[in-house]
């Protein structure tokens, strides 16, 4: 399936300059690819490479997307039927082997282990890999919670 037209910055409450997601390659229930390419002005870049804490940033906006998704009608292609908040509750583990270059095409791919839903949020944990033309860049296991705002 094409998700090409899918706006991310509409499903994810980070703006620019803190969104670190530029399309979504595919999605599902327990899955996502997303990839970010990394522009000059990026806030995250550090003497010509996008630093660890960018890295991980991106891991999470990617995370968040696999749950955040469960929040929105399936007909809604603009997210404007729900406003959603995130935020890394725990990082288990992170490994990072490299930070690439500015201009770099990032793919990230994470899977939903658990899920937790209440009535008012979500919590999960998801593992994360963030590759550059098939090398290994980052690896991790992250905790969030989702809420919709009200």
């Amino acid at each position: 399936m094409d998700f090409s037209y899918l706006d991310i910055a509409k499903f994810l409450p980070h703006r620019p300059p803190f969104l670190m997601v530029d399309e979504v390659l595919d999605i599902g229930n327990s899955h996502v690819s997303t990839a970010f390419t990394i522009k000059p002005d990026c806030i995250f870049n550090e003497n010509g490479f996008f630093n660890e804490a960018g890295l991980v940033e991106n891991a999470a906006q990617t995370c968040s997307s696999i749950v955040g998704k469960s929040f929105f009608n399936e007909n809604d292609l603009e997210g404007q039927g729900t406003k959603l908040i995130g935020f890394i509750s725990g990082i288990k583990k992170v490994i990072i082997k490299e930070c690439p270059k500015v201009g770099s095409k990032i793919v990230t791919n994470a899977v939903l282990k658990t899920r937790f839903d209440t009535d008012d949020y979500s919590v999960c944990t998801l593992s994360c890999t963030t590759t550059f033309q098939h090398i290994e860049l980052l690896s991790c296991e992250l905790n969030l919670v989702i809420q919709e705002l009200k």
